[in-house]
């Protein structure tokens, strides 16, 4: 009898997703972006800012690698399309001359503008995190800025 309250006990905690039976799952998909080509950000032959939006989702920037022109500005629109979850854009690089720290709460837009000078690749990523839980970065929310 015990044992067949065992299978039984095994058996919904399994279904119900409490217990692991057949070891470890592989991670999931909202932890891994989406493999997105670099954005060459167009000049606007107007005004010759550089500009593109970046999306902030849970954990990934998209597109996560853009490439820009070295003396040219560049204006980021920083679109977070979470519901809860504050991101931040952080860009820095003294050598360079980059210092970007932006908020952008969830649901909002934020603009973020520079002149990148020196050519280089550069990171870019969001710091946030809670107390005892890897940093946003940690799970993946970085990208590249890549200054020609």
């Amino acid at each position: 009898m015990r044992i067949g309250l065992l299978s039984l006990s095994l058996g919904i905690w399994a279904t119900i997703g409490l217990c692991n039976i057949a070891g470890p799952t592989p991670a999931s998909g909202a932890e891994q972006a989406p493999q997105v080509p670099p954005l060459r950000v167009p000049v606007d032959q107007a005004d010759g800012i550089q500009r593109a939006t970046v999306i902030l989702d849970s954990y990934s920037y998209t597109p996560q690698h853009l490439i820009v022109q070295a003396g040219k500005p560049v204006e980021l629109l920083l679109t977070s399309i979470t519901t809860i979850t504050p991101h931040n854009f952080m860009l820095r690089d003294d050598a360079a001359g980059l210092s970007i720290e932006r908020d952008v709460s969830a649901g909002k837009t934020v603009t973020v503008q520079f002149t990148p000078t020196k050519p280089g690749t550069y990171s870019f990523y969001c710091d946030k995190k809670l107390l005892f839980f890897p940093s946003h970065r940690e799970k993946g929310m970085e990208g590249t800025l890549e200054v020609r």
